[in-house]
């Protein structure tokens, strides 16, 4: 969840290292740090709090650091309070090696109290452990390179656990970078070089880009990049990412979730471009399992807005392929007594930035059981894509706000495709589908066009309440769960999801004129018992907004409002739905004044167990 920096090369590095900082501020939020190298000494200047980069950048207003080696941390807290001695970077005794590292590391109490128990700490954190137990290793003049390279790959193998890390050490021209289940990426430029967890940190100042493995330990110098694994050097392919700065900014938009919601059908066209041609879906990825994929079934891996995503995609699939699929919470998955026969289920792990912890777990375990695994994820060179057998990209580009939205859509648009490829349908019942596939971004653009003010009077209607409903049935019960989800983390108003049909098995005891309840209520086989359902909670006194299609007159009679969505077939009616329900997030929360971007709590990408 922490964001990590590292800049060598030939210019100053501090301002570079402040700018990235900047750019992956999302990822980590309750302090930063940075430290510059400068002929030698090395300057750590730390700052914690809300803002801690503007007051980072603040004191450092007038200094001259004109060093060409920097790294630096945006962090998320895990072990030790949010503070300026539990930033990073963290130096040894000496003050002459400098970490800065994301990730946990399990046994770091272990090794304070046994190998380190003579070392003085000055932290709370477990990071700390890694500088000390680099410079237990003796580092002399002769091979210098080398023997700092052996240093840090000596500490790694004392360490149990995660982490990317950036090391500095006094005296030496460059920085030392190694991952283990969590990202990390050098960018290459002219005579410099950068280190970071994300892309986004570095593409104002470069696009080609180098993914480490799992394992790599790197050596990077302004003029040379030296990648070891197991021993060995290897080489990894420099990528040219087509992403520009200009996609993570925010575009003249208030916040990058608002931006991100109106970038939705975009997500969608790149999504479906990257797999049409004419009336034929390529997903690029053998299905096979032993055998034709029919007759076997699917399981699907994910968390948070993926896992929505994912029972979404349950509906989808088993409508168009007739094909069976299960879904689990990776977390829960992990430590279930799951047995799985790899010749009948293909696991699916559904995860936006590739590095989700729980998800990455879950397909280790389905490999160890000799399952075929797909991952579908939005980063190209993720931890996920190194897993998987196969792997389909969404295509939603840079994603900066912590609540996903247009990650979640192109999701969908995957699991359509995944729908209509696996099914047998005939020929026309598949091109109709397809057709209308190709509508849904036009269908979500009129919903941001048509909708967006009216959507804006009722979140501030809905601002007023602590405790809000969302009801939905068939494909758009998970959309309703998604709804709330969206609503309760960034708006802070308690809101629950739920099946419509199953609220008079208890929920109904907490309907009030105090608890609005939003129903979607498109068009479907359970319109008619939604719309009964919608009926029953007017009776117990619910306010009622009702989501219903622009022909829909019917629905005015029981409901005290309704935002209006493009008539859809009801397997496509989730696209015009999660917009309204993304929308309806977003203004409520600017009506309450939160923090929508960066919600308390929370962060982008779950990279820790």
């Amino acid at each position: 969840m922490c964001g990590i920096v590292g800049y060598v090369g030939k210019k100053e590095a501090l301002p570079i290292i402040l700018k990235s900082l900047r750019r992956i501020e999302y990822r980590g939020y309750d302090s930063c740090g940075i430290l510059v190298q400068d002929d030698g000494k090395m300057e750590v200047h730390k700052s914690a709090g809300s803002g801690s980069i503007d007051r980072l950048e603040a004191s450092l207003s007038g200094s001259k650091y004109e060093g060409k080696i920097g790294i630096g941390h945006s962090r998320w807290a895990t072990h030790g309070a949010p503070s300026e001695k539990n930033a990073h970077p963290h130096l040894d005794s000496k003050g002459e090696i400098a970490v800065v590292h994301n990730g946990i590391i399990e046994n770091y109490q272990s090794i304070k109290e046994g190998f380190l128990s003579n070392c003085v700490f000055k932290s709370e954190t477990d990071t700390e452990v890694i500088p000390h137990l680099i410079s237990k290793k003796k580092v002399s003049s002769e091979k210098f390179d080398w023997q700092i390279k052996e240093a840090v790959k000596e500490a790694l193998s004392y360490l149990k656990g995660s982490y990317a890390i950036i090391v500095a050490v006094k005296g030496f021209d460059g920085l030392v970078a190694a991952r283990k289940e969590s990202p990390l990426i050098i960018g290459v430029g002219d005579r410099e070089n950068f280190i970071a967890s994300d892309m986004s940190a570095v593409l104002e100042q470069t696009n080609r880009i180098i993914f480490l493995e799992e394992g790599d330990i790197a050596v990077v110098k302004k003029d040379s990049i030296y990648i070891e694994n197991s021993g060995s050097e290897v080489k990894r392919e420099e990528r040219l990412i087509e992403w520009t700065i200009e996609d993570a900014e925010k575009g003249g938009y208030e916040h990058f979730m608002l931006k991100e919601i109106y970038e939705e059908p975009r997500s969608i066209i790149d999504t479906l471009r990257g797999y049409l041609a004419e009336d034929e879906i390529n997903l690029g990825i053998d299905f096979k399992m032993e055998g034709d994929v029919k007759g076997k079934s699917i399981l699907m891996v994910a968390c948070g807005t993926s896992y929505y995503a994912a029972v979404c995609g349950k509906y989808i699939i088993e409508n168009l392929a007739k094909l069976p699929v299960h879904v689990e919470l990776a977390s829960e998955f992990n430590y279930a007594d799951f047995v799985l026969d790899g010749t009948k289920v293909m696991v699916m792990a559904i995860t936006q930035s590739g590095e989700t912890a729980d998800t990455l777990m879950a397909m280790k375990k389905a490999k160890r059981y000799g399952c075929k695994t797909v991952a579908i994820t939005n980063v190209l060179g993720s931890s996920a894509t190194r897993i998987a057998d196969e792997t389909i990209y969404i295509r939603a580009g840079p994603e900066i706000g912590v609540a996903a939205t247009k990650s979640f859509v192109a999701q969908l648009a995957i699991f359509y495709l995944l729908g209509l490829f696996l099914s047998e349908m005939p020929a026309s019942e598949f091109v109709d589908h397809l057709e209308e596939l190709k509508r849904m971004p036009q269908v979500a653009q009129m919903v941001l066009d048509d909708e967006n003010v009216n959507i804006q009077k009722h979140a501030r209607y809905l601002s007023r309440y602590e405790h809000v409903f969302f009801v939905g049935r068939g494909v758009n019960l998970p959309i309703a769960l998604e709804g709330a989800l969206k609503l309760k983390e960034i708006s802070y108003i308690h809101a629950e999801g739920y099946a419509a049909g199953e609220l008079k098995h208890g929920p109904f005891a907490l309907l009030t004129e105090d608890t609005p309840v939003i129903a979607i209520l498109t068009p479907g086989n359970t319109y008619e018992k939604t719309l009964g359902n919608v009926k029953e909670i007017k009776a117990r006194g619910a306010p009622v907004i009702a989501i219903a299609e622009e022909s829909d007159e019917e629905v005015e009679k029981y409901v005290d409002a309704v935002i209006r969505v493009p008539r859809t077939s009801a397997i496509f009616s989730p696209i015009s739905n999660t917009i309204v329900l993304h929308l309806l997030a977003y203004w409520t929360a600017k009506e309450r004044g939160c923090e929508i971007d960066k919600p308390r709590n929370l962060a982008k990408s779950v990279t820790v167990e």
